[in-house]
């Protein structure tokens, strides 16, 4: 029996890039951490130690940095596409890049021109890649933490002799959501306003849904998401159950009517789905 190499790609993990733009009196600020991943010819690095073919990872640390300054940061979906064209159509034995971008939203305070505060905990994501079958880009948000005070339930589950859950017609429902959103093409020309569009959606749905299960809200999430705009294909949902416990407050003589809990870390319910246009899945 043989021994061969298989599939191998590398690349430069989480470059952290700060660009500010001083054109104007009024500074914008974009803050970044970029991972890159190539796959190509580079067999040869493997079995014989022959770096011919490699471009360091170093290098590809300072493109992320030269790039920042020339063209610039758009967004993080045209600053990824960027990226990954470059290193498939400069760099000989590449094949194909991906680009991850995670971008870390600063917003101005009161308005001043040079004078922000990091908003939080929320980070915006996007996966370019640059192949052979052309690009595609995946956009989306992680940590976007969301509450409901009220209008959310959870009853008629199964039972068993295990279960000691006690059905809810009134509950907290919070979670910290992971979305992403997979675009029918890479040609756009906002790709701003695409975020933000498919952002208000996801909160619209969650704070409107009357919610029978986080699964229904994520549901009506996502087909929110697609709903509102033709060029996304699909929408992967990945949500924790932040439970919130209430607080037996009977040993000191007070009630406690829904208004004090335990917010509890682990463990949790963990819902993941994915919500995409009929045909998409094969």
């Amino acid at each position: 029996m043989g021994i061969r190499l298989g599939a191998n790609h590398y690349g430069k993990a989480e470059t952290r890039v700060f660009r500010i733009v001083r054109d104007t009196a009024r500074h914008v600020v974009r803050d970044l951490n970029v991972s890159t991943s190539l796959w190509g010819d580079f067999a040869d690095a493997h079995v014989a130690g022959d770096q011919a073919h490699v471009l360091p990872t170093d290098t590809q640390k300072n493109t992320v940095f030269a790039f920042a300054k020339q063209p610039g940061i758009g967004s993080p979906e045209e600053f990824g596409l960027l990226l990954a064209r470059h290193f498939v159509d400069d760099v000989a034995p590449v094949a194909r890049a991906e680009v991850r971008v995670e971008e870390f939203t600063w917003e101005r305070i009161d308005d001043h021109d040079h004078g922000f505060r990091r908003r939080g905990p929320e980070v915006r994501t996007c996966t370019a890649t640059v192949g052979d079958g052309g690009a595609e880009v995946v956009s989306g948000v992680r940590d976007l933490v969301v509450l409901k005070s009220t209008g959310s339930e959870f009853a008629g589950f199964l039972v068993d002799g295990f279960t000691t859950l006690a059905p809810t017609r009134d509950r907290v429902l919070a979670t910290s959501l992971t979305a992403r959103w997979t675009h029918e093409t890479a040609d756009r020309a906002d790709w701003d306003a695409s975020y933000a569009a498919a952002r208000d959606a996801l909160l619209e749905r969650f704070t409107a849904v009357h919610s029978l299960a986080l699964q229904q809200s994520l549901w009506e999430m996502g087909r929110a998401v697609l709903s509102g705009d033709d060029r996304i294909a699909s929408v992967d949902l990945v949500a924790p159950n932040i439970h919130h416990i209430g607080v037996d407050l009977a040993p000191f003589g007070l009630e406690n009517p829904g208004e004090v809990f335990h917010v509890t870390d682990r463990p949790y319910g963990l819902i993941e789905v994915t919500v995409e246009r009929d045909g998409e899945g094969g």
